[in-house]
């Protein structure tokens, strides 16, 4: 194929600007592992360029193939509402794709499991160690739903619990799920934030690890997520656009 389609990857965006700094080096480490490809970055909301400035470029350009990758771990309301609208807004003849959420994938499981490593945890005290899996929260059933599952099936990779907590939406809360793996009898509490990017909830999150043996890193510029990213792209190729610019 001589002209890939581009790979926008669409961020959230925030005030705090450790967000953006951490979306800049995802995407520093996708362009690494796949130096033939263009890949640009836009912001929904806080952060330039905004997703429709960097259509709109692309466009001048002359690019007429774009997939954007959505930076979300659930298909909550941003994969299934907000994308699709600014992406509708396609400037005239453009064809974009817009690939699946990142999660769940058993690379981001194991992204989870590196990160808890790199804080100081022991592999061999798995077993006697509870987790519990911190997600920002969700309105949105399902995505509440596929946390419960990722939960379940990670504990039976031999944890003494994996339990899901969520900074906002939905309880549990980080700190009660905490206290709840203390009081079941796990020797060792660990907090793996099920999170891309430092921000107002992974803080929440971290505040509620207080009480915790272990809080893991946000998953950032995991090579495993640069790596479940490009192949979303991969399989978004082979998808029907859902914008063709008029």
């Amino acid at each position: 194929m001589h002209h890939k389609p581009v790979l926008l990857i669409v961020a959230h965006g925030s005030r705090d600007p450790r967000h953006a700094a951490t979306v800049h080096a995802l995407v520093a480490r996708v362009r690494s592992m796949r130096p033939d490809l263009r890949v640009v970055t836009g912001f929904l909301d806080f952060n330039v360029p905004s997703v429709g400035g960097v259509l709109k470029s692309l466009a001048a350009d002359g690019v007429r193939e774009v997939v954007a990758q959505p930076l979300l771990l659930t298909r909550a309301f941003h994969a299934k509402a907000d994308i699709p609208a600014v992406l509708r807004e396609a400037p005239r003849g453009m064809r974009v794709r817009q690939a699946e959420v990142l999660g769940p994938s058993p690379l981001l499981v194991s992204a989870l499991e590196r990160r808890l490593y790199e804080a100081g945890l022991d592999p061999a005290d798995k077993s006697s160690t509870g987790v519990v899996l911190a997600s920002a929260g969700s309105s949105d059933a399902e995505a509440i739903a596929v946390i419960a599952d990722i939960a379940r099936e990670w504990w039976r990779t031999g944890w003494c619990a994996v339990r899901p907590a969520f900074a906002s939406a939905r309880l549990p809360r980080t700190e009660d799920a905490v206290r709840e793996l203390r009081a079941q009898g796990c020797e060792r509490i660990a907090v793996a934030p099920y999170v891309l990017a430092p921000g107002f909830l992974p803080d929440r999150i971290a505040r509620g690890a207080a009480d915790a043996d272990v809080l893991a890193d946000v998953l950032g510029p995991a090579p495993e997520v640069a790596r479940v990213l490009l192949d979303r792209y991969t399989e978004a190729l082979r998808s029907v656009p859902v914008a063709v610019g008029a």
